[in-house]
């Protein structure tokens, strides 16, 4: 199946699945990794998508894409770093500190780091520091949330951890 069949036809599909489960279609992909072609399918919820709600919609969306040709199903969180494409994922995330890769190097560079303004008439633009920076979508090969994490976040996971193993241990 041709990139556009997967887009036109399986595609909404997909979405019109993950909707009646209360999931956002973030992507679908035809990859191939070696000799295997894997059709990934990215599904996320507000509080985040669970290991069951990827079963559940695999369960599900499995015999919707039986066409395809594929040798792996893969139904996945995006996660926390999901990769921005749509005009709704750079709104959602402006003002957020982001990460750009592009295809060829702008004086030099091929990765920038800044505060996403948005996308602005099919540009990405960034703010670092005093100096606002534009670069085409086209020439951008992946722009994502740059997830930081400090001493606070693993200390509060240890801690959240204990706690877990307190509750079910029946502490």
């Amino acid at each position: 199946m041709a990139q556009s069949d997967l887009t036109r036809v399986i595609e909404p599909a997909c979405q019109k699945l993950a909707q009646q489960f209360g999931f956002e279609l973030v992507d679908v992909e035809l990859a191939r990794e070696g000799a295997s072609r894997y059709l990934r399918i990215y599904i996320d919820k507000p509080d985040g998508i669970t290991l069951s709600n990827c079963e559940t919609y695999h369960r599900a969306v499995a015999p919707l894409v039986e066409r395809v040709d594929y040798d792996f199903l893969e139904v996945c969180s995006p996660g926390l770093d999901r990769p921005l494409k749509k005009q709704k994922d750079f709104d959602k995330h402006a003002g957020e500190m982001v990460e750009i890769h592009l295809f060829r190097p702008v004086e030099r560079r091929k990765q920038f780091e800044g505060e996403l303004v948005g996308l602005v008439d099919g540009e990405i633009v960034i703010r670092d520091g005093e100096t606002e920076l534009r670069f085409a979508q086209k020439d951008v090969s992946l722009c994502k949330p740059l997830v930081i994490i400090t001493e606070e976040d693993i200390a509060m996971d240890e801690e959240m951890s204990d706690d877990e193993k307190n509750d079910s241990e029946g502490r």
